[in-house]
């Protein structure tokens, strides 16, 4: 039967199982909110500034755990800290009906969008404990595929629910969804989620060493150098897209949402075939492939003469976006030890994330002066780039990687005391 390594990994791995359908539930809750915070800041405010303001305070608590916080992913218990994101989540939509004003929504929103930042990571960071590591790949595109799932999903029940009553009756769906993802993860031993709790080390070092083990794993580097390209390439195709087809292509609301919907489409069946991908070939050329993948299809979507012919190059690049979205948390479940994952996971979201900022913030200006087709043409180019270095860095990587990480010792002054940085595999 098609798919039956993901159904038998589902029917005989309770622990992930209960870990799959707990993210789907607060995926859904996820991007339920989405919808209907936006919709809901615009009617009160008739602004776009304030708008953007909602989108910053959901984007910037990414940055702030990654560059400051991301040790007490692997010092806090991560069953805890997954529970306490969904606890959280659940309270601010709780909250939100009885927001006064666009100024509180957005300050609620932040709450939101900082225990999302935790729980997103303590989930990946935990999943190696859970599942063999010849199942990481098919446990890896479960996960992304359902999340692709909520994605296509989401935004549809939210908007009907919108349509339908209004933005109150959204954010208590929202509501229900983490608090069964939060019953779904108690039922998870918070001793196989993390093997190691707490750290011996002051808060500085500790955060330093997430970073070294980022720098000296050669598995850690490619995904924190590569995918940062591809999101360069992300950035801008996010911004243009709505110009090129509307403007360009002629293709009006109906071909945006289409070529969104092929997208999303082809991400998900990606994530679904990226595990037996992984399996079947050396990790350099898995993920080479899948980036090269991507550049062709969005090389060729910015010379379609229209969007319908534009559909099946865009799907192409969402496919091979998901093969190489379960290629990056392998990469970094099989290169950093346990007891620095969450930690390592936060730091190069964080990256990614600043990367793809800035590459929207430039891609406006880029596709008013050049047109929405050359940007999708220098895309192509940075995936194609991206595709490159991704072999490169990933080709000495012949199995599992494992980092061997020095012990830091702290100093009766209280300085980080450290030996030389672990060697690169």
């Amino acid at each position: 039967m098609p798919f039956r390594r993901q159904y038998e990994l589902l029917r005989r791995a309770r622990d992930f199982r209960l870990l799959f359908l707990a993210s789907a539930t607060s995926g859904l809750g996820t991007y339920l909110a989405i919808i209907a915070l936006i919709v809901d800041v615009y009617d009160r405010t008739s602004s776009g500034a304030w708008v953007s303001a909602l989108l910053i305070v959901e984007f910037l608590p990414i940055l702030v755990i990654g560059l400051a916080l991301g040790p007490l992913v692997d010092r806090l218990p991560r069953r805890s800290l997954m529970v306490g994101a969904d606890l959280v989540r659940l309270g601010v939509f709780l909250a939100l009906p009885f927001a006064n004003g666009a100024l509180s929504i957005v300050v609620l929103a932040g709450i939101a969008g900082f225990a999302t930042g935790f729980f997103r990571p303590a989930v990946y960071a935990g999943l190696p404990n859970l599942v063999e590591d010849r199942d990481l790949p098919q446990a890896n595109g479960l996960l992304l595929a359902v999340d692709s799932l909520m994605w296509l999903l989401g935004p549809i029940v939210g908007g009907a629910i919108l349509a339908a009553s209004g933005p109150d009756p959204n954010y208590f769906v929202n509501a229900a969804t983490f608090l069964v993802s939060a019953l779904l993860l108690v039922r998870i031993s918070a001793s196989r989620l993390q093997h190691h709790v707490g750290t011996e080390g002051s808060h500085m070092s500790e955060l330093r060493a997430g970073f070294r083990a980022v720098r000296s794993s050669r598995a850690l580097l490619t995904v924190l150098v590569a995918w940062s390209i591809v999101m360069i390439g992300n950035g801008s195709m996010n911004v243009s897209e709505v110009v090129l087809v509307k403007d360009a292509m002629d293709g009006g609301d109906f071909g945006l949402g289409m070529l969104m919907g092929a997208a999303g489409l082809g991400l998900m069946i990606g994530s679904l075939i990226g595990g037996a991908w992984v399996e079947r070939r050396r990790m350099a050329e898995a993920y080479a492939t899948a980036i090269a993948l991507m550049a062709i299809g969005a090389g060729l979507a910015a010379i379609s003469p229209t969007v319908w012919v534009a559909l099946a190059f865009i799907a192409a690049c969402g496919l091979g976006n998901g093969v190489a979205s379960v290629c990056n948390p392998v990469l970094i479940q099989r290169g950093a030890p346990d007891e620095l994952r969450g930690r390592v996971f936060t730091v190069i979201i964080s990256v990614n994330s600043a990367i793809l900022g800035l590459a929207m913030a430039a891609a406006g200006p880029f596709t008013d002066a050049a047109g929405p087709r050359w940007v999708w043409g220098f895309t192509a180019a940075a995936y194609a780039v991206a595709a490159a270095v991704g072999l490169v860095l990933a080709r000495p990587i012949r199995g599992p990687e494992r980092v061997e990480v020095t012990p830091v010792t702290v100093m009766a002054s209280g300085a980080p005391q450290a030996g030389p940085p672990p060697e690169r595999a």
